[in-house]
């Protein structure tokens, strides 16, 4: 039996320890762990310095922070599937009187709802949950900075209040919900909102000196969707692979790539970044390469989970510091070494099945106006559509049974692509979202808007 020790080639795993090195020591974390996933197995882990004594293992409990927002919109989008809630409906509906209502829940998961980053002082992440017991607690007298949905501006108070919706809605409180709705279908026993030994504690580096200070470990109280779980690398490669693959016990594909997609605005000091934010994920471009995940931190910790789809690489870092290393840059790093050093084997081609004239006939060359474009049949029943030379508009189609297909995604998501045939039953052209797509540049035997000059193609003197 192969083990995750073996799962990489030598040359991959020394780069990836070597990088873990690295931070540890420039960022002088007490200690720092990382592990990395691939087709849904860790394949890696590696730790550095130590915990009680001992080099830090894949069950060693850390702190995770705003990775637990994840946690918290995966319960919401589990009451959005079941039809208890609509992400355009106002919390008003659902949990009236917060004086933030008129925010939708899409804008609470989106941190575009215009509330504060933080709650009113003490300083909510160093002082007990108990001074907080109500939601006018965490909001305070003027939760709103910002108009609704205007842009993004990310806010803890506003997972409070997700937090809140989810215990509304279900009856229960947040943790019993996310331990039986989400832990426990996916395995994650060494998650948990308290910590459980073994785990690490956690420590404030002194900037001009080698020297460890603690920091406090408090409940969160009614901040805890925000920030509050506990949890561990292989837990959290578990957690990664879900959210690459959904889980049907927990949440489909389909939703989970739905968070993953871009749905608030981008501020202009992130768009050089290329940050953006999805429903409860962030989202970036680093490395030519499109990353999702949560980083977190608390007095004490740092984390961060980063997954790129593509590649079918995650990787997991946690360290138990407020500050030193960046874990969303080492994340990043260590998903590239695995990425470029054993890049993915294409799947293997296949011919079609079974072969439908109908769809056989759309195949080919296609020309919107001068434009030409290719259209394939391919063996997953899908078809594709993209230009021919240079960049532009791509899409896969999908059948819907009576003729016509809809687009999956880019410009053409939900589009309807129809073939529109004479009266003699030839095919004429393809109507794309009202586009004419033809045989041949403003072909003279199809109806394309606005006619064609009767005079043809011409030279120019």
């Amino acid at each position: 039996m192969t083990t995750y020790q073996e799962a990489l080639l030598p040359g991959t795993r020394r780069a990836l320890l070597h990088r873990i090195a690295l931070a540890q020591a420039e960022g002088r974390a007490p200690s720092l762990v990382a592990a990395v996933v691939r087709d849904g197995q860790v394949v890696w882990h590696g730790a550095r310095a130590s915990v009680d004594g001992d080099a830090p293992g894949e069950t060693v409990q850390y702190r995770i922070g705003s990775i637990t927002k994840t946690f918290t919109a995966v319960l919401v989008m589990r009451l959005r599937d079941e039809g208890l809630l609509d992400l355009s409906d106002a919390l008003e509906k659902h949990v009236p009187g917060t004086g933030a209502g008129e925010a939708t829940i899409a804008d609470l998961l989106a941190h575009t709802a215009g509330l504060a980053a933080e709650s009113p002082a003490p300083w909510w992440e160093r002082t007990p949950g108990s001074l907080r017991p109500e939601l006018s607690d965490v909001l305070g007298e003027q939760p709103l900075l910002h108009p609704v949905g205007r842009r993004h501006h990310y806010s803890n108070p506003g997972y409070t209040l997700l937090g809140a919706l989810v215990e509304e809605l279900r009856g229960a409180p947040w943790e019993e919900v996310l331990r039986g709705e989400i832990l426990e279908p996916l395995g994650l026993r060494r998650t948990s909102a308290h910590p459980e030994p073994p785990h690490a504690g956690g420590w404030a580096v002194h900037p001009w000196a080698d020297a460890l200070l603690p920091e406090p470990l408090e409940d969160l109280g009614r901040m805890a969707p925000a920030g509050q779980l506990w949890s561990t690398t292989a837990d959290l490669a578990r957690f990664a692979a879900f959210l690459t693959r959904g889980d049907h016990q927990v949440l489909s594909a389909e939703s989970v790539r739905e968070m993953r997609t871009p749905a608030a605005p981008t501020e202009a000091a992130d768009v050089a970044g290329g940050i953006a934010y999805g429903l409860g994920m962030q989202i970036q471009h680093r490395d030519g390469r499109l990353l999702v995940g949560h980083s977190g931190s608390l007095p004490g910790f740092l984390a961060n989970l980063t997954i790129s789809v593509e590649d079918d690489v995650a990787a997991v870092v946690l360290a138990n510091c407020t500050s030193g290393p960046l874990p969303g840059v080492v994340a990043a790093d260590l998903v590239r070494i695995v990425a470029e050093a054993e890049p993915l084997f294409p799947k293997p081609w296949r011919p079609l099945y079974d072969v439908d004239p109908a769809v056989l006939e759309l195949a080919g060359q296609w020309y919107w106006g001068p434009h030409a474009f290719g259209l394939r049949a391919s063996a997953d029943g899908l078809l594709a559509l993209g230009p021919l030379t240079g960049s532009g508009r791509r899409s896969r189609f999908r059948p819907n049974g009576d003729g016509t297909w809809t687009g999956l995604e880019g410009y053409y998501a939900g589009e309807l692509l129809q073939p529109v045939r004479r009266a003699d039953g030839t095919l004429s052209h393809l109507d794309l979202g009202s586009f004419v797509f033809t045989r041949q540049p403003y072909d003279t035997d199809a109806p394309v808007p606005g006619g064609v000059d009767p005079k043809g193609w011409r030279g120019m003197r």
